[in-house]
């Protein structure tokens, strides 16, 4: 699942409109929608904003696996 996608996914799972989530991480709805269309990519404090309202680790959040050493 790429960093779009699971943020489409999120929204979707708890039930909440764009704008819900642009206003609680302090970004446009425009903004915040091009993150899930996959055009532009959130600023590490967008990151973290996103990963603390949904209660995610950043590597949670964009999807991000360890691969065994």
């Amino acid at each position: 699942m790429t960093f779009s996608e699971h943020l489409l996914y999120l929204r979707e799972k708890h039930q909440l409109k764009q704008s819900d989530i642009a206003e609680a991480v302090g970004v446009t709805v425009r903004g915040y929608r091009n993150y899930e269309r996959g055009v532009r990519e959130p600023t590490l404090s967008t990151l973290v904003a996103l990963a603390d309202f949904y209660g995610l680790t950043l590597d949670e959040l964009v999807c991000r696996e360890r691969s065994p050493s």
